[in-house]
Parts: structure tokens; C-alpha cells; sequence
């Protein structure tokens, strides 16, 4: 049986004290961004005619990975929200927490939302056009479609909408909860719930909320249906608030996560296992069958690759945080970009894997220069990541 956590040394809330740098969870929360522009630039290769930019050339392997690739980065994304909102709840206090989350992710979507949208229109037409498709025209809506204001289409920042209402919503009921229980009873039930999500069993417990959103989404899947309007979706709003508290109660207790990352070799194990029998489940399967085995091969993803990542950086790696740092506008900027250079792809012959190495190296070359010369060290990098960078190619000039 599992030793309990030791409990903490202090009888209210943790430190407000700028903790030491987490290098392996900044390049996990970079990286599960990056992986959403791979997953797009995969998804012209999925089977049947499903994405904006149909290639021509369709892949089982494209959508092996697509399907993969959904199982946890949703999920790791969220976790890692909820625990840096933890800790920086804790430092700033709740009114600066929700201001900040205002800021960098209510204003964005706001901002940018529009323009991206007329950008992927634009690109769906110049689809058409190039390819002698016909005329374009939009999708009927699905039956049970919200209309008015509430079917505005979200895209690929659907995230940030639902990020914002699960923010809202946990600051909100940790104010009552507080208040009815007094801070020092909060703290204990808190490093309770974190004991038992560090145990060996606590793979069960965080992959509960998954599980019970596949089920409530219906259909015999193992991907989580995310929200393309403003109206939220009950799967979604599930699944990933349960992944926000997961990386919140980590947070609540300073030895959580290292108990967690000790444990990411069977937990690796485990995801490799499970993953292909939660995705090459024949129909006839139990839909709860596949929401359980779904849900513990995602999270077991996500549990093994922070121990994973925690022995790989451990310490600062400077191209490692040069794509974190971006990796938040090259995910707001690279939908309509990649949709752009997909569409002359798209009647190639070429091979696959060229066409997808193609994509991805223009789209990544045209971000990460247009972050270097327009975000890193300007108003946009202060707004979108918190903070001015020096530029890194006005470094390499000073060098050189």
C-alpha cells in the first residue's frame, strides 16, 4: 500500500514565494500546442473527406497518430493549466489570477477570432478555385446546431473559450468552499485529494472525469468532441475541467508531482498498451468499455510524460524554451497559414511524409520569424506571454 504524502509544513495556503523554475513543464505546455499544428497538418491525410484541405492521398498512419495524439494533449494542456493557475492563484491572489486570464486568453480569442476566421474562409475558397472543385459552400449545420450569437464558429481557439469558463467557474467555487470550510480545512482536504491522484492508483481517479465524458458524449470514440461554436459541449466541459483540477490539486502539495513522475515507466507502459485497443476497438465494443480503456491510455500518456520530460529537462535548454516561449502565437497564427499552403499540396504526387515535412517546415519557418521580429520583444509578447524577450536573431547579429 502507498505512504500517504507527508504533510505540509505550513497550516495555509503554499508559498507566496516565486517558486524555482519547472523547465519540463514549460516545454510540456509548448509542446502540447506544437503538437495541435502537427495534428492539423495530418489531418488532409485522414481517411474520408473530413478536414477543410482534403489531400489526395489518404493515410491509416495519419490517422493512427491524429487519433493518439487526441487521446492526451487536450488533457495535458488542461492539467497544466490548472496547475500554473495553482500557483500563480496562490502568489497574486484570486482578482489577479482571473485579470490575467482575462488578458492573455479572453482578449485573444476576441481579437483574433475574427480575422482567422475570414483568413480559413479565404483559404476553403482558394480551395475550390485551384482545384476546380466547383463553387465553394459552407457545411449545412449538424441537426440540434446552436443558432444566433451562440453558433459563431470558435476554430482552433475553441480552448481558449472553455480554458476561461473552467478558470472562472474553479476560482468561483474555491471562494465558497473556502469560505464554508476555513482556509486550513481547504488546504488539508487538498493535499488529501493530491495524495490520493500521486498514488499508484491515481491513474484511476484522474482518468474518471475522461471516461465519464466519452460516456456522456455518446457513440463508441475515444477522442473527446470539442466545442466549434460558443455553445459549450457537455463532453468537453467534463473531460477537460477534470484535467484542470488534476494539475490544480497537484499543485496543492509540494511533493504531488514528484510522486507522480517517479511513476512514468509503467505509466508509459501502460499508455503504449492501452492506446491501440482504445482506438482499434471493433464497433460491436461496449461504448463504456472503450471511455474506460480511452481515458486510462490518455492519461497514462500524460502521467508518463512528465516523469519523462522532467529527467530530459531538467534545467534550462535554450532552443527548448525559444519554442515555448512561441509556441502560443505560432498555435493562434497557424490554422488559416496551413490550410494556405495545403492547398497547392494537396493534387501533388509526392509522398506523404514530403508533403507533410513541406507544410511543416514553412508554416514553422514563417511563425517563429514573424515571433522573432513581431512578439518576442514587443507590446505582443508582454500581452500574449506575460513577458519581453530579447530577440534571438538580434542576439545571433551581435554575436556574429
Amino acid at each position: 500500500m502507498s505512504q500517504p504524502l507527508a504533510p505540509s509544513t505550513s497550516t495555509t495556503s503554499p508559498p507566496s514565494a516565486a517558486p524555482a523554475r519547472l523547465h519540463h513543464l514549460d516545454a510540456l505546455r509548448g509542446g502540447a500546442l506544437l503538437l495541435g499544428v502537427l495534428l492539423h497538418a495530418l489531418m488532409p491525410f485522414f481517411p474520408g473527406d473530413v478536414w477543410l484541405i482534403d489531400d489526395t492521398h489518404d493515410s491509416p498512419d495519419a490517422a493512427a497518430a491524429v487519433g493518439v495524439i487526441h487521446l492526451f494533449r487536450m488533457n495535458l494542456f488542461m492539467m497544466l493549466a490548472g496547475y500554473f493557475g495553482h500557483m500563480v492563484l496562490h502568489r497574486r491572489g484570486a482578482g489577479a489570477y482571473v485579470r490575467d486570464r482575462l488578458k492573455r486568453i479572453g482578449l485573444p480569442l476576441v481579437v483574433f477570432l475574427p480575422g482567422l476566421f475570414l483568413l480559413v474562409i479565404g483559404a476553403a475558397v482558394l480551395n475550390t478555385v485551384v482545384r476546380d472543385l466547383g463553387p465553394f459552400t459552407p457545411p449545412p449545420p449538424a441537426p440540434g446546431a446552436p443558432t444566433g450569437i451562440l453558433a459563431l464558429p470558435t476554430l482552433h481557439l475553441w480552448f481558449l473559450l472553455l480554458l476561461l469558463e473552467i478558470v472562472l467557474v474553479v476560482v468561483l467555487v474555491r471562494a465558497v468552499l473556502v469560505r464554508l470550510l476555513g482556509p486550513a480545512r481547504a488546504e488539508r482536504a487538498s493535499r488529501r485529494i493530491a495524495s490520493a491522484l500521486a498514488s499508484p492508483f491515481g491513474l484511476v481517479l484522474v482518468a474518471a472525469p475522461y471516461a465519464v465524458a466519452l460516456v456522456v458524449q455518446g457513440g463508441n470514440v475515444a477522442s473527446i468532441t470539442e466545442p466549434t461554436t460558443l455553445m459549450p459541449v457537455a463532453g468537453a466541459s467534463i473531460a477537460y475541467s477534470g484535467a484542470f483540477l488534476a494539475g490544480w490539486f497537484l499543485r496543492a502539495h509540494p511533493e504531488a508531482l514528484g510522486r507522480v513522475e517517479r511513476q512514468w515507466i509503467p505509466q508509459l507502459v501502460t499508455a503504449v498498451v492501452l492506446s491501440p485497443l482504445a482506438l482499434l476497438a471493433p464497433s460491436s465494443t461496449p461504448p463504456v468499455l472503450v471511455a474506460i480503456v480511452a481515458a486510462l491510455a490518455g492519461w497514462a500518456w500524460v502521467y508518463g510524460l512528465l516523469g519523462l520530460m522532467g529527467r530530459l529537462v531538467n534545467q534550462e535548454i535554450r532552443w527548448v524554451r525559444y519554442l515555448a516561449d512561441s509556441s502560443y502565437w505560432v498555435y493562434l497564427i497557424h490554422f488559416p497559414l496551413l490550410l494556405l499552403v495545403e492547398v497547392p499540396l494537396a493534387d501533388l504526387g509526392a509522398p506523404i511524409l514530403v508533403k507533410l515535412a513541406v507544410a511543416l517546415t514553412l508554416v514553422m519557418a514563417v511563425l517563429l520569424v514573424s515571433y522573432d521580429l513581431l512578439v518576442r520583444s514587443t507590446w505582443l509578447g508582454k500581452w500574449l506571454n506575460g513577458h519581453r524577450r530579447p530577440r534571438a536573431l538580434r542576439r545571433r547579429r551581435a554575436a556574429a
